[in-house]
């Protein structure tokens, strides 16, 4: 079965915590601390892999971890880095936040790499607070938490030529006469019932060709199976548009031509203008007036025709003729530049917190405020007093007096819950 969309949730790992720890050994009173930080949180990476073919393998796991970072050790020793989780893609998949719909990276070049989340820090040991003043501190640092997101997969084909139009018309006879792909071909509608790619080589060039299937009136709404697959048309230089000029389906060819290219401008904007060419396949049992009205068709939107017969390869060569000299001046079509990405989307600092009250409770959210409660010995003088620092450093107070907080008043962080004191 061809998977072609994916939904996948991915978490990057946490970052270790940092270690409490003081040297001890015999005849060394006094040692100090020797806590070490902790390992990074591993990062979520994708890759482009030639391959694989689909998305079939994401269809029953759907969710990916990487590896948390270790806590640091004794002996000042750091907590080891977690592994990267690997994820590979079929080359030519757009990778998008599933909940914005944002393009995060497009995968089209084997090998290439993008880190979709990233690992948490590692939290400082207690030897990195020690100073002349606090000699022996009895906190250490809570690590990060590892970023996690919800992503939507694609696959947009990568192929040179879209073979385009309705169903029965002969766009899998016609791959099979030019290619050596094998496509299952049959005189009923949707034979073809997945995208077929096939690579033609005419006169010392090389380029790939995908059979699109199912394309029919109301497709990118949905009807037949062409919605499924239009998103395979993107990346193509050009289309050949295959018309079956006998009517042998009792269909107008012209009305063909003009129904197609306007699911192509509904599904995607600018699509029908994209170059093409007009196959015009049976024409063994097509009307000459029927031929002389497409190609007055073509000839008035400056479309070359190009009458065939894919069964006995009538016409082929003058067909790819043409499309090799398309090919070579047509630059592939740009589905997402991240360069220009970069330019468009600027992303501010995260907040540290927020305060909110809710029915006479403050309650403090934040990722900074978790990790600082994590982090706080509330047994230890020291460790409270840096963190009542802190909260009065980064503004935490302020704001809750903003907020309207007043003595008495409960107040949340995290899993910490007082009464304010001013």
């Amino acid at each position: 079965m061809f998977i072609d969309t994916a939904t996948i949730y991915v978490k990057a790992g946490n970052g270790g915590n940092g270690m409490v720890s003081f040297h001890t050994a015999k005849y060394v009173p006094n040692g100090g601390p020797d806590g070490g930080d902790g390992g990074r949180g591993g990062d979520v990476v994708l890759i482009a892999d030639s391959s694989i073919r689909t998305l079939k393998d994401f269809r029953y796991k759907r969710k990916y971890n990487a590896e948390d970072g270790e806590k640091g050790g004794r002996k000042k020793c750091n907590g080891a880095y977690g592994e990267p989780l690997v994820i590979k893609l079929p080359v030519g998949t757009i990778v998008k936040d599933s909940e914005t719909g944002r393009i995060l990276v497009d995968l089209n070049v084997e090998g290439q790499k993008y880190v979709v989340a990233k690992g948490g820090h590692g939290g400082r040991g207690n030897t990195r607070f020690a100073n002349s003043v606090r000699q022996a501190p009895n906190f250490a640092r809570a690590g990060e938490p590892g970023e996690e997101i919800e992503l939507k997969i694609e696959i947009k084909l990568i192929a040179d030529v879209g073979l385009i139009g309705f169903p029965n018309v002969g766009k899998s006879t016609l791959l099979s006469v030019i290619s050596a792909a094998k496509p299952k071909i049959a005189d009923y509608h949707f034979t073809t019932i997945e995208p077929n790619l096939g690579v033609v080589e005419h006169k010392e060039t090389s380029f790939i060709v995908a059979d699109i299937p199912g394309l029919i009136e109301g497709a990118s709404e949905g009807s037949g199976l062409g919605h499924e697959f239009l998103r395979h048309i993107e990346r193509t230089r050009m289309f050949i548009h295959v018309i079956d000029v006998s009517g042998s389906e009792g269909r107008d060819p012209v009305e063909d031509f003009r129904t197609i290219n306007r699911e192509l401008e509904s599904y995607l904007e600018g699509l029908s203008g994209r170059p093409q060419v007009i196959a015009a396949n049976k024409t063994d049992l097509a009307d000459a007036v029927m031929l002389e009205t497409l190609r007055e068709e073509a000839v008035s939107r400056n479309i070359k025709l190009f009458p065939i017969c894919a069964p006995i390869a009538m016409g082929i060569d003058d067909l790819l003729d043409e499309t090799v000299e398309m090919i070579n001046s047509l630059p592939a079509p740009v589905i997402f530049d991240q360069t220009v990405d970069r330019k468009l989307y600027t992303f501010e600092d995260e907040e540290l917190f927020t305060v909110e009250e809710d029915n006479g409770t403050y309650i403090v959210k934040g990722k900074w405020i978790e990790n600082l409660v994590d982090s706080t010995n509330f047994d230890d003088i020291e460790s409270l007093q840096y963190f009542q620092r802190l909260l009065r450093k980064k503004g935490v107070i302020d704001a809750l007096e903003s907020a309207g907080v007043k003595d008495d008043d409960p107040v949340v962080m995290h899993t910490l819950e007082f009464e304010y004191i001013s």
